[in-house]
């Protein structure tokens, strides 16, 4: 009874739906930001020598991380009124380990971020099957309307991406330096994202409750 409610339940019609490409930049921003401190660290220390007090490049590009990424949620809110779950505990997250890199003087936890981030989101997914409830629909409801049975597979799948992201992240910061890391954080995590949400399409397609889906 409960599924039956969930998967026709109406859109809030008091919620403001975001431009795409606006909502895009202001996930992506804080990340080019980090990117860029990083790599121009020590030139931005010379630019704005307040900077220097930070420490070196990564917690430079860390307290500047921190800084757009607050940016970003304030934005959204002023837009929408609303911030959207997972942006916020990412946010959230970005603010209490950044900040503990930067009084720790230590990028470790920077740089265990993504891994923390991605478990929590698996787990909260896979967590929330074993109690018959499809999480994933209260973050795509604007997005798409699937069936039970879709949101079902589809909030599994990405329960285990997550947990890949994480894994993968693990690797990439104990094996390479603290540059590939950033690079690949910033030009690695969103292309494998992209092509593995392209990839659920078929099955959107099967379990679409939205005519524009439908196949035939």
């Amino acid at each position: 009874m409960n599924q039956q409610i969930f998967e026709h339940e109406p859109d809030n019609p008091k919620r403001k739906a975001m431009n795409p490409l606006l909502k895009l930049v202001l996930e992506l921003g804080p990340l080019v930001v980090f990117f860029f401190a990083n790599a121009r660290g020590e030139w931005l220390a010379k630019v704005f020598p307040a900077l220097a007090a930070f420490g070196g490049p990564i917690f430079i590009a860390t307290g500047l991380f921190m800084i757009a990424t607050a940016l970003s949620l304030g934005v959204s809110w002023l837009l929408v009124r609303s911030l959207p779950i997972m942006p916020l505990i990412s946010g959230v997250v970005v603010f209490v380990f950044g900040a503990l890199t930067l009084w720790l003087q230590d990028d470790t936890f920077i740089k265990m971020k993504p891994t923390i981030v991605n478990s929590l989101f698996g787990a909260v997914l896979l967590g929330g099957l074993l109690f018959g409830r499809s999480l994933l629909g209260y973050v795509f409801d604007q997005a798409f309307k699937l069936d039970a049975e879709g949101w079902r597979k589809l909030t599994f799948r990405w329960g285990l991406f997550f947990f890949f992201l994480a894994v993968v992240n693990e690797i990439v910061w104990r094996s390479f330096s603290t540059d590939i890391w950033v690079a690949f954080k910033v030009w690695g995590i969103m292309p494998i994202t992209l092509i593995f949400t392209f990839s659920q399409m078929p099955l959107i397609m099967r379990h679409s409750l939205d005519d524009q889906f439908r196949k035939g």
